[in-house]
């Protein structure tokens, strides 16, 4: 079997005629005016006893595969169908034969391992430096107290891409030289963001590794980054962050066990001494969990339609590996609906950001001749429709710079709201507390408490649902209620947030600073009332925020310059890049106008794009006449 590669992370929906970074506020909206009793989720998958089997110096649980109807079948019975999914394979090695030797590396600190926003990002050359990645790793157990991890279990998982598997291997020594009870591995080394945070709630994990640099490209010249999510599933907090960095500037030594390379290509468990290493199916948990949130037989009634055409695009990323099981065989769509399933360590020289400018083949299928309904890509995350908000949503919330979309259904139904920092782990506290249920970020990213991460699958199978509900009464050959008329009936309510966000990757640090503190300079200056164009400016600041659940503060979020008609710019340096600095520009302006609402997104937002230009000198200082990238 080829080696699979994937990794779920910011989702983009991309629809025939509108693109929209603000559909969360939509699909809020839609779930919390539904009304219609629920139809039921699917039945859970079937459990069978597997077959024991005594071995030389171990004993072996061999999987056993399971037919429709439920029946152990021999796993070689059935030549040419469908691969099944193994439902349990376990080896026992003896810990007499594979004892656990701990020895101590003498290290020294490495400059630059500062976490971003989600993590260390790096190119790949620089993990592959002697130590590098293992200090982190030593740094990160260093910052811990002893009782999240020690005996504990640890879920190790990524994307797929280039250096994950040697990763993997450096990751599980360091895990057992500082006295980690058991790891929890998908196998190949694959396990996407969300479903590492499905398997930590589902496994009572105490944490889990993430080896994903995201969207960014991958491959032996690319990037590759790491990240740890806590119990919960959600990624570290800062004030554990802060700590990793300060111990990677004075670390003195690695703790690692003297083990063989475990073998990932084959599910099961092996042990040495008190240390367990299972690897696990990358789909399964997180596959059940879905069947839990959504009404699949309602989805599969969709898919199912001979008038509605679904294509999913998984850009050759950590995705592939879940669309499939998910998409064809649990909801009956098409094989060939399926774009770019397969996998690869560079996500087929490609870039795994599922936007206009990287996800050029879906929309060259969505505007073709022939066009699907419903064509989403995703990278490397509704009462009726969706059985997992019968009750209700109890919290909106948005990252600051996303449009404020979301802001106005919020005030509209009546239901909390709030404006967090860029950063998933921002959203944890709120899910904790009680607070939030739904909420997205600008780089696409859209999710629930169903986990404590973004997750591209939950908001396709979300639109799926609307998409199922809405036309669930739908004769043959009638006309189908599509996105477009689900946004449209959004702005006809709400208005419409022209909204688009300009990066320059890779720009110069020291001129993307010097940027930013011109632009501090000018917020400073700044008062209400004072006039940018035709824009009157309501209030400039650098956003901060204050935690409402455990009142813990961060500043220098994004500069924010805000006019009185709530139009908005703002500039930020992303923390996903992994060489230079991202310069990221946000512009939105509000338009209530119903006759305005069919406007280019480019054209309506062209006086603010010019003001931000103007306002920043980007060009003068970073040299660039042109964004790499425009979403």
């Amino acid at each position: 079997m080829p080696p699979q590669k994937q990794h779920l992370s910011p989702s983009d929906l991309l629809f025939r005629g509108v693109t929209t970074p603000h559909s969360l506020s939509r699909l809020v909206n839609f779930i919390s005016t539904l009304s219609s009793p629920c139809r039921g989720s699917a039945p859970a998958l079937p459990r069978t006893p597997p077959r024991l089997e005594m071995a030389s110096h171990a004993l072996r649980l061999y999987p056993l595969l399971f037919s429709t109807a439920a029946r152990p079948v021999p796993p070689k019975v059935r030549a040419g169908a469908r691969r099944s999914r193994p439902s349990l394979a376990v080896i026992w090695c003896s810990s007499a034969a594979q004892a656990l030797k701990i020895k101590s590396i003498p290290t020294n600190p490495v400059e630059g391992q500062k976490t971003g926003t989600s993590g260390l990002r790096k190119k790949v050359k620089m993990f592959q430096q002697e130590n590098y990645l293992a200090n982190w790793i030593q740094a990160l157990f260093n910052s811990l107290p002893p009782e999240d991890y020690v005996g504990g279990t640890l879920v190790l998982g990524g994307d797929g891409r280039y250096f994950n598997k040697d990763a993997a291997q450096i990751i599980t020594k360091i895990a057992a030289g500082n006295g980690v009870g058991k790891i929890l591995v998908g196998r190949n080394g694959l396990l996407s963001t969300p479903a590492v945070s499905a398997v930590i709630h589902k496994r009572q994990a105490n944490g889990g590794f993430i080896m994903s640099a995201s969207h960014n490209p991958g491959g032996p010249d690319n990037d590759w980054g790491i990240k740890f999510n806590y119990s919960s599933g959600q990624p570290a907090p800062e004030t554990i962050t802060d700590q990793i960095y300060g111990n990677t500037l004075s670390i003195s030594e690695i703790k690692t066990a003297d083990i063989l390379d475990v073998d990932l290509s084959s599910l099961g468990v092996v042990s040495y001494g008190d240390f367990t290493v299972e690897v696990i199916d990358p789909v399964l948990d997180y596959l059940e969990l879905m069947e839990n949130v959504f009404d699949f037989q309602l989805i599969k009634g969709l898919l199912s339609l001979p008038d509605f055409r679904f294509v999913f695009d998984a850009m050759h990323a950590v995705t592939g590996a879940y669309a499939d099981p998910i998409f064809v065989e649990k909801l009956g769509a098409d094989p060939d609906c399926i774009l770019n399933g397969v996998p690869l360590e560079d996500f087929g020289n490609g870039h795994p950001d599922p936007n206009l400018t990287y996800a050029k083949e879906l929309v060259f299928t969505m505007f073709g001749s022939g066009a699907a309904d419903f064509g989403p890509a995703s990278d490397a995350n509704a009462q009726a429709a969706i059985p997992y908000f019968q009750s209700g949503p109890k919290g909106l919330a948005r990252s600051m710079p996303t449009s404020g979309a979301l802001d106005r259904v919020a005030n509209k139904l009546n239901i909390p709201f709030f404006e967090v920092p860029t950063g998933w782990k921002f959203f944890g506290n709120l899910m904790d507390a009680g607070k939030l249920s739904i909420c997205g970020e600008e780089s696409f990213g859209t999710g629930s408490d169903h986990i404590r991460e973004k997750d591209g699958i939950w908001a396709v199978l979300a639109w799926l649902s609307i998409l199922a509900h809405r036309n669930k009464d739908k004769k043959v050959g009638e006309r189908l209620v599509s996105v477009e008329d689900v946004a449209r009936e959004h702005w006809a309510t709400y208005g419409r947030n022209f909204f688009s966000r300009y990066d320059y990757e890779e720009c110069e640090s020291e001129s993307a600073n010097k940027m930013m503190e011109h632009l501090r300079d000018v917020i400073a200056k700044s008062k209400p009332r004072e006039k940018y164009g035709n824009y009157t400016l309501q209030f400039a600041d650098d956003f901060s925020y204050t935690d409402p659940v455990d009142g813990s503060t961060v500043s220098k979020q994004g500069l924010r310059f805000v006019f009185t008609d709530g139009s908005r710019i703002i500039f930020r340096l992303s923390g996903t890049g992994s060489a230079g600095a991202t310069i990221r520009v946000y512009i939105e302006q509000f338009e209530s106008d119903a006759s305005k609402h069919d406007l280019d997104a480019q054209i309506a937002l062209r006086p603010l794009i010019d003001l931000a230009l103007s306002i920043s000198k980007l060009k003068d200082f970073t040299g660039r006449d042109k964004p790499t990238v425009i979403t």
